[in-house]
């Protein structure tokens, strides 16, 4: 649906008119979890499992991975969905007003499905995945606000991972010892993650470990694993538009960074940092990063875990490092 709404020219819409747009479809499906919500209240599954929901692909693929087939758990957002944009339908009020847990981001990365939490007041617990990590304060429109990206460190995962095996466990006391397992295998992967990332980032010569992206979406993994971010098209909401100064201001900087390349991301139109590469004479890297989703099925990112390798091993080879494949460790090693 995010798509089609897309290609439909929703994003060449003036501010105003998305502002009033968005306002509207969120009153309207407000209005039908009303109405829907007069004959039913949260409950579980026809078939007894706990009914889960979560928003970013990030958390549903975690959410998976620790709730394994003891929940029934429908996730929101779709790989390639921009969770900063995204309005919300009908069928998510109803997810919303069945479930029993929804789990999403906050630091307003998901404003539409916020909103929609706060304005409907859905009778699930609700739990800010996200917010259990202390966050980086970045500036957007003069104000200081908490940078939302907080997946790009595989330390901060290993605690959004323990605040969701917590939650289920509340949820569904009877499967702890299953879902304490399961974040168990899934911990351990991330901590050789972790290390892994270091590794690889080390490789890249000091003067190149330089990341220039379309939105400010990489500072954890920047700050946690070695890396500066000198500059970006646009802030930490892809909701931003960057002017012809910003533009413009970006190349005189990748000019005298002594960088070989910059990066686009999958969720967001290339246009203009394709512009940027050309104009102040780097590559722009043929590697998306995944930033904001997971990768589609299939793809070398379709989990968070994949996602963050492909990044690496984008970053590595573009910036002039030695890539050497992760290789997760055996189930021995729980």
């Amino acid at each position: 649906m995010q798509s089609r709404d897309r290609d439909n020219g929703r994003f060449r819409a003036g501010k105003g008119a998305k502002a009033l747009s968005r306002y509207m479809l969120l009153w309207t499906v407000i209005g039908v979890m009303g109405l829907t919500g007069c004959g039913s209240n949260q409950s579980t599954a026809e078939d007894g499992k706990p009914n889960v929901v979560s928003t970013s692909t990030m958390i549903s693929d975690w959410t998976t991975e620790i709730g394994g087939s003891e929940i029934d758990l429908t996730s929101i957002l779709k790989p390639g969905d921009d969770p900063h944009v995204y309005e919300p339908v009908p069928t998510d009020s109803q997810a919303m007003e069945e479930a029993q847990l929804i789990l999403y981001n906050g630091f307003n990365l998901e404003p539409g499905l916020i909103r929609l939490l706060e304005g409907a007041g859905a009778n699930a617990k609700k739990v800010a995945v996200g917010e259990v990590i202390k966050p980086l304060d970045l500036q957007k429109d003069g104000q200081t606000v908490p940078d939302p990206h907080v997946w790009g460190s595989a330390e901060n995962t290993i605690e959004m991972v323990q605040a969701i095996r917590d939650a289920l466990i509340e949820l569904s006391p009877d499967d702890r010892e299953q879902f304490t397992q399961n974040a168990n295998r899934l911990i351990v992967e991330l901590e050789q993650l972790h290390t892994w990332i270091q590794q690889q980032v080390a490789t890249i010569p000091p003067d190149r470990r330089k990341l220039v992206t379309t939105h400010d979406a990489f500072q954890y993994y920047a700050r946690v694993y070695g890396l500066t971010v000198p500059g970006t098209l646009i802030g930490i909401s892809t909701e931003e538009q960057p002017s012809a100064q910003t533009v413009q201001k970006l190349v005189e900087s990748v000019k005298g960074l002594g960088i070989p390349s910059i990066f686009a991301e999958t969720t967001i139109n290339p246009q203009l940092i394709t512009t940027v590469a050309e104009e102040s004479g780097v590559k722009l890297a043929p590697q998306k990063l995944y930033s904001d989703s997971i990768g589609a099925p299939g793809s070398d990112g379709d989990s968070y875990i994949k996602m963050m390798v492909a990044n690496t091993k984008a970053i590595v080879e573009n910036l002039g490092g030695r890539y050497t494949p992760f290789t997760p460790p055996s189930p021995s090693a729980e």
